[in-house]
């Protein structure tokens, strides 16, 4: 019963940000079974982090992408993944003189589908193990607009595909009457085009509240670029997401609320304790999800 109720955790762990994080844990589904979320997500930023840690303003931009996330079970121990933000939109509003009041550079929008994951995990801990242990293989297709707007800085995607290998080692347990569970997890991005490699690693808590309906979790995720591809010059708008050479150490409160069995919603906020070339800005997601058993 702890096994399953620390299972039902991970499922509404979906990532704030795109391809920072994905559901599960070191937990597989069972053969047959099923999740799916529908989610939307944005961040709005006046201001970046530049290349040195420090932040510099830029003009308003804004992203925000409608998604569909899925797990199956395609056995007891591999599950299938898919991320698929099927509407993604990204916005830059005019500039304009602050001395004569002209617009200096009109507002522009790109709307187009975002980059897609697709993943498979594989249970390698064997069943009744203390700690649950799992590796993950995913591949980031670049489905989104990477050159967007008049200058090529409005982007939905990167442009770049990218093969991820990530291991998580999870364990539940209980804080009185409390169930509980921790995972850590840690992984390697390759990526093409000249974009650098990338080392990602973090971990994660969470427990759960009135009954076992309201999740509660708290989430840690590190990027750190290892500076073996081209360098990435901001844009002139100087904000993107998809910047190469991005590094982050991100924070996430996330929520969930079961509504029934298998019905649920989830909320989250996340920012940063220290970044290198991303939105100086905090992002949030809100979702419903169907938990299938």
């Amino acid at each position: 019963m702890e096994k399953l109720n620390s299972l039902k955790i991970f499922l509404i762990a979906l990532l704030a940000l795109p391809m920072l994080s994905f559901a599960g844990g070191g937990w597989t589904k069972p053969k047959g079974e099923a999740y799916y979320k529908v989610s939307q997500w944005w961040v709005v930023a006046a201001k970046h982090y530049t290349g040195t840690g420090g932040t510099d303003p830029n003009i308003t931009t804004g992203i925000f992408n409608s998604s569909i996330y899925g797990e199956y079970g395609i056995t007891d121990r591999i599950t299938g993944i898919v991320y698929f933000p099927f509407f993604s939109r990204t916005y830059r509003n005019e500039q304009v003189s602050g001395t004569n009041g002209m617009v200096t550079s009109p507002g522009e929008s790109v709307n187009s589908i975002g980059d897609t994951d697709i993943a498979i995990k594989y249970g390698i801990s064997k069943p009744g193990s203390k700690f649950v242990f799992a590796g993950t293989l995913l591949f980031g297709l670049p489905l989104g607009n990477d050159s967007g707007g008049s200058d090529g800085s409005l982007q939905t995607g990167d442009g770049e595909f990218n093969q991820m290998i990530r291991f998580d080692l999870s364990k539940s347990f209980s804080v009185g009457k409390i169930n509980a569970y921790a995972n850590i997890y840690s992984g390697f991005n390759n990526r093409t085009k000249n974009f650098s490699d990338e080392f990602r690693a973090g971990g994660e808590v969470g427990g759960a509240f009135l009954n076992n309906k309201l999740w509660g979790i708290f989430r840690v995720d590190m990027v750190e670029s290892l500076q073996n591809g081209l360098s990435s010059a901001e844009g002139s708008s100087g904000a993107t997401i998809f910047a190469n050479n991005t590094e982050f150490v991100a924070y996430t409160y996330e929520a969930a609320y079961y509504a029934t069995e298998k019905l649920g919603f989830s909320a989250s906020y996340s920012g940063a304790f220290s970044a290198k070339l991303i939105f100086a800005a905090p992002s949030y997601s809100v979702g419903v999800f169907l938990d299938l058993k």
